[in-house]
């Protein structure tokens, strides 16, 4: 049964497994070898979603050139009101001076553009992809405050922020009066914990719920990607492996052993138990989920409606971790730190 939470310090309640249409259109080189779904296969993904009750749904304008927004708002043409619907905007589109960043133009545009590709005339959930230094915050918020009163957005977020980026933009929001971001999409798995230094601890204390995209890592911890052996014929990795968060390889492949031991243990699968795992830890409003195919999709909404014991987390948490970066290690290691500012606790 899916478990929905609130997303952030905000009213509107998110389930906790959401979909990902990145695999939706399939253009371009990077999106492309995500996947080709077309309008036809994602209405099927669609409905087993639904049955599911995972009713969130996020893409990006710069997803295989818009195509995925074409394809997820044709696939949810006729229950648009059954879901939450979340795009993002901010990366380059085009090569004109306006076809990239946060500025009024650039914001207003890609709002009526994912409005028409969409099929709708409303986004839940409207995220900046990437922060624009050079547009000043307080002409980013009062664009978002005016889409918001106009009624094309419900609620605002981000994606990819540094800690002061988020934290500014909040501050601004606060001695203004604008919209409130309530949102951080976020890259954080298993292989992945530079999320859990700063952006955990802001969130905790800012009210920002975690969106999370790559829960496996790039298609890392599929359970397929093994030591001593080829990438699998279909991974992703082949072409976008420059574009990847870096792993290290012999803590990648130290994380999959004890997956491996804990999948016969629990008789869920590697990418079930790693999904898991991030479902337990603070922040987390939702994990976003893709999926090529029906299979592929089906294991992973397997990820809930169990929970791992608190041995197994700590066994996780353990082989997991990651040594932080200065000025977070002595944090980490060093008792006076420490005690001033305890790590965060799964809630």
């Amino acid at each position: 049964m899916m478990e929905y939470r609130n997303l952030g310090r905000s009213g509107i309640k998110v389930p906790a497994l959401s979909f990902g249409a990145g695999t939706f259109g399939g253009r371009g080189p990077l999106f492309g070898a995500w996947g080709d779904t077309d309008a036809s296969a994602a209405r099927r993904l669609v409905d087993i979603c639904l049955d599911a009750g995972v009713t969130m749904f996020d893409t990006a304008d710069v997803y295989s050139d818009g195509a995925s927004e074409e394809v997820l708002g044709a696939a949810l043409k006729g229950r648009r009101d059954q879901v939450i619907l979340s795009t993002k905007a901010s990366l380059p589109v085009g090569d004109g001076p306006n076809d990239a960043g946060s500025s009024r133009p650039r914001l207003i545009a890609a709002c009526e553009d994912a409005l028409r590709r969409l099929g709708t005339d409303h986004l839940d959930l409207f995220q900046l992809h990437a922060f624009d230094s050079a547009t000043p915050v307080e002409e980013v918020l009062s664009t978002l405050d005016d889409l918001v009163r106009a009624g094309k957005i419900r609620y605002c977020g981000v994606s990819n922020f540094a800690g002061w980026q988020l934290m500014k933009s909040l501050a601004a929001a606060e001695r203004y009066g604008r919209p409130r971001y309530v949102a951080h999409q976020v890259y954080y798995s298993l292989v992945g914990r530079e999320y859990e230094w700063e952006l955990m601890p802001l969130g905790i204390d800012q009210g920002v719920g975690a969106l999370v995209w790559s829960p496996l890592g790039w298609g890392r911890l599929t359970g397929k990607v093994r030591r001593d052996q080829p990438l699998p014929e279909r991974s992703r990795l082949h072409r976008t492996a420059d574009s990847a968060p870096p792993v290290n390889e012999e803590r990648l492949y130290r994380v999959v052993d004890v997956l491996d031991q804990l999948a016969q243990e629990t008789g869920r699968t590697i990418p079930q138990i790693a999904i898991n795992w991030l479902l337990h830890r603070p922040t987390v409003a939702s994990v976003i989920v893709g999926a090529r195919d029906e299979d592929q999709l089906r294991e992973n909404l397997g990820a809930v409606g169990w929970s791992l014991t608190a041995e197994q987390l700590a066994t996780l948490d353990a082989v997991s971790f990651q040594t932080a970066s200065y000025p977070y290690y002595p944090y980490q290691h060093q008792e006076g730190f420490a005690r001033l500012n305890p790590p965060p606790v799964a809630g």
